[in-house]
């Protein structure tokens, strides 16, 4: 938040951030489920590392040329956003790593998920699970249907340029995806499937993307 201001000032644009923390009773477990799905389907059996992960990132990253995926876990990002902002450097991933560690030794599971959901960006301003419910969709975080949270959990990766009716390619291919997973994790119960991935399609307001497009990645903001 401090280096969004900062990025505001230095611009000449009012900042008027709009953050309302809850605590994860008061947020809809369909959303924490999407969140862990997408961003650290590991997050409940690690110590704040996903070594499986990073080395798939690593080799994916190796013969791209470039940096097209990312493996920090939910850990890692929360060390980042509670402290670090988002400059990429070497420097910045070794003080994560550390301070990764120390919350998994400092906190429980749940109070590190609560944390993440309370600090994540989900637009330009807009901070945490509470304020992207009510941007993006009017309600409660604790209201939130399947649908609306796979398209939150599939902005994380890049919230300022995300946006949804129309959403771009890479955020509808992934908020279907996270459908997808909660369908297959029981979140979203048999009757409710066909439902749930219609209304999907209303938020998105994109077309269903064919077998032979590419699957975009999403911009790496983090």
């Amino acid at each position: 938040m401090e280096q969004r201001r900062a990025e505001a000032l230095a611009s000449g644009k009012p900042f008027r951030p709009d953050y309302r923390p809850v605590s994860l009773d008061r947020i809809s477990p369909r959303l924490a489920r999407a969140v862990v799905a997408s961003e650290d389907a590991s997050f409940f059996g690690h110590g704040g590392f996903d070594w499986d992960e990073m080395r798939n990132a690593a080799e994916q990253n190796w013969k791209a040329g470039r940096t097209v995926r990312g493996a920090s876990t939910i850990t890692q990002q929360l060390a980042k956003n509670l402290w670090l902002g988002t400059e990429r450097s070497y420097i910045r991933k070794l003080r994560e790593a550390l301070l990764a560690v120390k919350l998994e030794r400092s906190l429980s599971k749940k109070r590190i998920l609560t944390l993440y959901l309370d600090v994540a960006e989900w637009g330009d301003g807009v901070f945490g699970a509470e304020a992207g419910a009510r941007r993006w969709f009017g309600v409660p975080a604790r209201d939130l249907s399947a649908a609306q949270s796979a398209a939150l959990a599939a902005m994380l990766p890049a919230p300022r340029r995300a946006a949804l009716a129309p959403a771009p390619r890479w955020l509808a291919r992934r908020a279907r995806r996270i459908l997808g997973l909660l369908e297959r994790n029981g979140t979203v119960p048999s009757g409710e499937v066909a439902a749930s991935r219609a209304e999907l399609e209303r938020i998105l307001s994109a077309p269903v993307a064919g077998p032979d497009e590419p699957d975009e990645e999403p911009p790496q903001e983090r």
